[in-house]
């Protein structure tokens, strides 16, 4: 068939009807053989085709359009409705990602005070690997009517905050819309839970709702910096004071990108954001990939020791995905060797999502939420300071059970940052990094951010956190406790075959207090605690051989 001549080749049919309807239509018009305005619309319609058609042939970019003129813009068209297509015709319960139809649909459902019961049993294959549960009680205890909350400071914190078990996690305004920062901020407030800044700063967006801030300060300084990105103490300060910031939280590196940075484009620099993060406007607004105001992991406990000074003795602590053990064992023998400890450290997994990343990063960089999450909580216990410092964990938390089981591997709170989007009106369309957001989530555009309207929203938001809460106090009590911080390991099962089961304490071995202070022989400490130098976030060579070069590391 491709040897025809290229008109009649069924690659170009599309083409070659579009012009001879365009020439037919143009004769009867010509030679009186047709009137009114129909067949002029018609003679328009095939034209423009025709014109589309010469354009497929001659450009050079896409080679499908010019073996196939106008036939091919279907596959962009179905390219483009792929999606929802997939969403709202295809996708199973348990399907979709990153988040499946059966865990948005529990928050839509929590939020929107609608029944959350599921009939007929699980749908989970409760015999295939990965399958997790908790083990209950048979003398289950009455569940709690109060709010779980956890101290947060330690000795040196002159203002310890009184946290919610589950909080709202880092997400700036520039990613987010003020619509939806000002709907985030009042659910918390009118829930007694804290709302992370992220590292776009502190707002007056955050200020309208009244609610309590952690203030996330990053490698861009946003709110505290000069126009180069220096760090300025007084500026800090002077915002830190604000009564609504109750800790501050010193970000290292996040879940969907560690160890890359990012840029604002310089058309999102509006005016307001940049007033809200200290910068130019409509000049691209830069975060650094490291820090400029530390270099090593003794220079950062200092530089935690400095931010605690300057806001007045309020909480302060790190947040990071875990990398390099020994990164995370250095900043742990530099408190020993300063006296200067975090009263917070928080646990991004590689899970997280709400920032957008090159694939490679987003995929394959990064420690997942748990492994990360039980190696800090044991690094701690190895060195006797986990009584004086308190974890949370972030990373596709949504539900109560994932809020047990992270804190049974060591959290005492839970963040969460697409669970409260979802809240607040979030679709997963995939479109965050567009500016075109459905929903008016996740851009800044005005005329599409006036779809979420702040006063429903904010109420939503109160609900999906008061649900989950009230869900997780039901769990707790089932398992005969009475706050979550006393599930532990031993309180999971998790599937490794068809017949098979591991405990989690058995897949997430502890250590005892201060072992590693005495020398330990757990593999998964031992060299690393040997290469972690408090000078320094290069690990230390051992012995005549470095074990990072002899590929043993």
């Amino acid at each position: 068939m491709d040897r025809l001549v290229p008109p009649l080749s069924p690659r170009f049919i599309a083409f070659t009807l579009a012009i001879l309807a365009t020439l037919f239509i143009a004769a009867a018009l010509a030679f009186g053989g047709a009137s009114g305005p129909l067949w002029w619309v018609a003679l328009v319609v095939c034209g423009a085709l025709c014109a589309v058609g010469v354009h497929d042939l001659l450009q050079q970019n896409h080679a499908i359009l010019r073996n196939y003129p106008i036939a091919a813009h279907l596959r962009f068209i179905f390219e483009e409705i792929r999606p929802e297509m997939r969403q709202y015709f295809f996708e199973g319960e348990k399907d979709g990602a990153p988040f499946s139809r059966d865990r948005r649909a529990i928050v839509y459902q929590r939020a929107k005070k609608a029944s959350e019961k599921r009939p007929f049993g699980t749908q989970h294959d409760v015999y295939a690997e990965g399958y997790e549960w908790v083990h209950h009680s048979m003398a289950p205890t009455a569940a709690s009517q109060e709010d779980f909350r956890v101290l947060v400071g330690g000795p040196d914190c002159a203002q310890p905050y009184s946290a919610s078990v589950f909080n709202i996690s880092a997400m700036s305004f520039g990613s987010l819309s003020a619509n939806a920062i000002r709907a985030l901020n009042k659910g918390a407030a009118m829930g007694g839970f804290a709302h992370d800044t992220g590292e776009g700063g502190f707002s007056r967006h955050h200020a309208e709702g009244g609610g309590d801030v952690i203030r996330e300060i990053g490698s861009g300084y946003f709110g505290a910096r000069d126009l180069e990105g220096k760090f300025l103490p007084e500026r800090f300060a002077q915002t830190a004071a604000h009564p609504q910031i109750k800790m501050i939280e010193v970000k290292l590196s996040q879940g969907a990108k560690p160890g890359h940075g990012g840029v604002l484009p310089a058309a999102k620099v509006s005016a307001e954001i940049a007033a809200a993060r200290g910068v130019a406007p409509g000049v691209d607004c830069v975060s650094p990939p490291a820090h400029s105001a530390f270099a090593t992991p003794i220079e950062l406990t200092l530089f935690i020791g400095e931010l605690r000074r300057l806001s007045g003795g309020k909480p302060v602590g790190c947040k990071l995905c875990v990398g390099h053990p020994w990164e995370f064992l250095a900043i742990c023998k530099a408190m020993l060797e300063t006296g200067v400890y975090p009263d917070f450290i928080v646990v991004d997994g590689k899970e997280g999502g709400t920032g957008a990343a090159p694939m490679e990063f987003m995929d394959h960089i990064g420690m997942p939420l748990r492994d990360g999450l039980n190696f800090v909580h044991n690094a701690l216990i190895g060195v006797n300071a986990r009584e004086r410092i308190r974890i949370g964990a972030s990373g596709k938390i949504i539900t109560a059970f994932d809020i047990a089981r992270a804190m049974a591997l060591g959290a005492d709170w839970c963040n969460a940052a697409r669970g409260f989007m979802f809240a607040v009106g979030c679709v997963q369309s995939h479109s965050c990094h567009t500016d075109r957001c459905p929903t008016g989530v996740a851009t800044q555009d005005a005329t599409r951010q006036r779809a979420l309207v702040v006063e429903n929203k904010a109420e939503r938001v109160l609900n999906y956190h008061g649900g989950t809460v009230r869900a997780l106090a039901e769990f707790v009590a089932s398992a005969g406790l009475s706050h979550p911080t006393e599930f532990t390991p031993l309180h999971f099962s998790r599937r490794i075959s068809s017949h098979e089961t591991l405990s989690l304490a058995e897949s997430y071995p502890r250590l005892k207090p201060g072992e590693l202070l005495a020398g330990t022989d757990d593999p998964r400490f031992r060299d690393a605690w040997k290469m972690a130098d408090p000078g320094s976030f290069r690990p230390r060579p051992i012995g005549a051989v470095n074990l990072l070069e002899d590929g043993r590391a």
